[in-house]
């Protein structure tokens, strides 16, 4: 099971990033794995522009809606 990290969590390690902190120093000081962390920054990154080979946060979550969308639709076309 995946554990949950609070955002205000997420954003304090990346800001101890951008500060010159490296993931594997944080790693080894807090609980998330260097990748955790290297997934957070990258996440940062597309969510503010920096990077575009990813999807941001927004785009993920309406990729996640509109595949839920047509099972909806099965589901009341079923009733």
């Amino acid at each position: 099971m995946r554990t949950q990290y609070p955002l205000q969590f997420r954003q304090q390690i990346i800001e101890l990033i951008r500060a010159g902190r490296s993931p594997k120093e944080l790693a080894d000081e807090f609980e998330p794995s260097e990748q955790t962390i290297r997934n957070w920054v990258k996440q940062a990154e597309l969510d503010a522009g920096q990077r575009t080979d990813g999807l941001t946060s927004d785009e993920r979550a309406e990729l996640r809606r509109l595949r839920r969308e047509p099972r909806r639709m099965i589901g009341a076309a079923g009733r």
